[in-house]
Parts: C-alpha cells; structure tokens; sequence
C-alpha cells in the first residue's frame, strides 16, 4: 500500500515509518523538514501541523503525491510552546487533514493515534484536543480506526528515560492517594497492533464508520508499581516510596512545569489521577499473541541502569559544581576578610593596586561560571574554561603558596575530583 504518515520524524513515527517499509510498503512522510531518500519506497515532503489547517493544502498535497491508500496521523505533543499548540496540532490541522481524506477518491482508510482517555470524560485540555479530532473523524463517511494507547514504552522514548530515571532513584515520591493506574504498552507492540489493522481490518460497529482501539499492555497496575517493576528489570531492589497528601501534590504539581525535565504539572496529575487502562483484548488479536510485560521492557539491564542513574546523578553533580563557583564568589566578595585575600594575592606576586581588581574580578568570574553552569543550554565550552582555569589556580598556588599544598585538610589537592568530576561532564555534555 501506498500511505501517508504525518509525525514521521516524532518517536512513533519513527517506529512506525521502520516497521511499514519492511513490511514492503510504499510511505510518503509529511515532516517539517523533509530529506532526500535513497529508497525508492520512501518519499519526503514538507508539512507543519502548526500552519497547515486548511483542507485544500492536504488535498494538494495528496494530489501532489497521487496513489495514497491509506493515511497515518502520529503528530502529538504532550505540553504546548509557542505555535505547537493542542488547537493547531491536535484539532485544526488534523481535521483538514480527516476532510481532505474523506473528498479523496483514493484514501481507503485513516489511521489516527489518539490516546486513552480521550473520551467523554476527558477534562485536561491534552485529552480534549485529541477527542475533538477523533469524534470530527469519526463524523466523516470514511472508514477510520482511532488508536488509544496507553503509556508507551521505549528505550529511546523521552517519557520513558524519564521514567527510568525515576525508577532508579533511592526514593520516589506517590502524588495523592489515587489508585493511578496505567497499562503500558511497549513501542514494538504498539507498532505490531498498527501494522495489524492494516492486515486485519478489525469490523467496525454496525452505522458507524469508525472504531476506537485501545492499546494496552496485558496489566494494569497503579504507576509507583510500574516504577518499581522497571527497577526491578534493572536489576534493582526495593525502592522506598515517599507518599504526599493530596493538597501538598497538588502544590508541588504547581511547580513542576518549571523543573528540568519534568513531566509532572497540575494538569499531569489530573490525567494521572484519572487512570490510564483499558481492555487488552484487541491489542491481542491484532499482534496474535499477548502483549509484552514490563518486565520484558528492559533488554540490558546493565546499561539502561547506568543511564537511568546518570539520568539525576549528573544533575546534581552539575548543580553542586554551580554551588562551589558561586559559593566561593559570595564569599570573595566579603564574606572572608578582603584583607586577608589582600595578603594571600600579595603572596602570589600581584601588586596592591591591582589587588582590588583580581579580588573582585575574580569573584565575578566565579558566579558568572557557576549562573552559566545553571542556565546555558550548551555547556561544553564551560567546562573546558573550568578545567583550565582550576588548573591555572592549581599550579600557581601550589608555586606560591606551598602551605597549601601540604596542608593537612587538603584545601588543593581536593581540586583533583573536581577536576575529574568536570572532565567527566565535559565528556557527557551533548555536543
């Protein structure tokens, strides 16, 4: 077959997009930035669900392209930034996306991933924009298959580094005292089910045109257990779970769009709080055999342990390393008598009238690396600065002032793990 598949780029898509070539059919991927492929069965062209919300720009397209069978839709987004919003990509696009679809004459069927909980319980605005879209496509005299999954797990998958993270962690923390259940479903089995209901077509409800699937694993289980079954497939023990009241989750939830990485905000625990679980029965006729458990989730358990742990422990190597620069500028700039670092940079050969200067300036610096530390997104070059310039202080005290040295604290040679410690952030900052 001959299909469409927008989000191509996104980590379903990217699975999807794999899985359909080998299994021998033609793709044709609307991306933002399309790419030249070698493969004959592989086309690019250029698409933003964040523009492109009229139907007669999709049906162009479609003309464009000619031949297309079947339509494919994975663009989604957990949390909205400036034009990605859930109006844009989750509702308007997609529906000039459905009603292009339904005006041609050669698109058979529409294959849209929704997710669970997308139904007339919905309440956060996530759900809301993905229900507008399927109950518009599901209005269309076309045939359509609605795809719910539940959490979806893979190793490369954001949500689900973080939630090795999580689950690497001594001590995790239980928001509330909901059962907050979720069924997760590995990526490849998510990909198989698709790939079934291009094979199987399963029959849809007698007067409609369209049928919501949900894609589950074979368990639910409330999240803290999914936590801690990933752990254990890391080939770790217990973890000891910390649990919040109600009132005080729902404070840090307030917080939680602002912390790196996070995925928790107050419209988060809404969701989780809701539940995430669904009937297994169609993911296992589609796939013809039963989901994977999460305990066959981890495939390496060595390695995906080291990552989950680098995954907080580097964070708060990089925060401690911030606290020293900046630490030691407060302290620079008074807090230890200025004439007592008068004296020791008269020791080191600086003359009284530049004193003031290579005090201050230094302690400048120093909280200048350490802000850089907390807030530039590229830190390569930072850590290089600071391996030189501890090194230049290492060298010059240990030559100046010897006592240092030999004391028997260690106030120099404790620079040696520092060294190590941003030598080794250095070697793990993405390029």
């Amino acid at each position: 077959m001959r299909i469409l598949l927008t989000g191509a780029s996104g980590f379903i898509g990217q699975h999807l997009l794999q899985a359909l070539l080998a299994d021998g059919h033609h793709v044709v991927c609307a991306v933002r930035r399309p790419r030249t492929s070698t493969d004959p069965r592989l086309t690019y062209l250029h698409a933003d669900f964040a523009n492109d919300t009229d139907k007669s720009v999709w049906l162009a397209r479609m003309t464009e392209v000619g031949g297309i069978d079947v339509v494919i839709n994975t663009v989604g987004i957990f949390r909205e930034s400036g034009s990605q919003t859930f109006a844009r990509l989750h509702v308007e696009a997609p529906r000039a996306l459905f009603a292009a679809c339904a005006e041609s004459h050669e698109v058979q069927l529409v294959i849209q991933l929704s997710a669970l909980g997308a139904d007339r319980e919905a309440a956060s605005a996530y759900h809301l924009s993905k229900k507008a879209a399927d109950d518009y496509l599901a209005s269309l005299p076309l045939r359509a298959y609605i795809v719910q999954p539940s959490l979806v797990y893979g190793s490369e998958g954001e949500s689900s580094r973080v939630f090795r993270t999580l689950a690497s962690m001594p001590l995790t923390l239980r928001f509330g005292s909901a059962p907050q259940l979720v069924q997760p479903i590995h990526i490849d089995d998510l990909v198989g089910a698709m790939l079934g209901l291009l094979k199987h077509r399963l029959p849809l409800t007698p007067g409609s045109t369209a049928l919501r699937v949900p894609l589950v694993g074979p368990q639910a289980m409330p999240f803290i257990d999914y936590l801690q079954a990933l752990r254990s497939a890391m080939g770790m023990g217990h973890q000891l779970v910390l649990p919040l009241p109600g009132a005080l989750a729902r404070l840090m939830a307030k917080f939680g769009r602002v912390l790196p990485g996070g995925l928790l905000d107050e419209e988060a625990l809404r969701m989780l709080d809701r539940g995430n679980a669904g009937d297994s029965s169609m993911t296992t006729q589609l796939l013809g055999h039963a989901p994977r458990p999460v305990q066959d989730f981890i495939r390496d358990p060595g390695a995906e342990r080291a990552r989950a742990k680098l995954g907080w422990l580097l964070p708060v190597l990089r925060l401690s390393i911030a606290a020293v620069w900046i630490i030691t500028a407060i302290v620079s700039y008074g807090l230890y008598p200025v004439e007592a670092s008068y004296e020791l940079l008269a020791r080191t050969g600086i003359p009284p009238a530049l004193q003031p200067l290579m005090l201050y300036g230094a302690a400048s610096f120093d909280l200048a690396l350490g802000l850089g530390i907390l807030f530039l997104r590229r830190r390569r070059w930072l850590w290089l600065m600071q391996l030189g310039l501890i090194g230049f202080y290492t060298v010059v005290i240990a030559i100046q002032l010897p006592e240092f040295l030999l004391h028997p604290y260690g106030p120099l040679t404790k620079n040696l793990p520092m060294l190590a410690a941003i030598w080794l952030l250095y070697e793990l900052e993405e390029e």
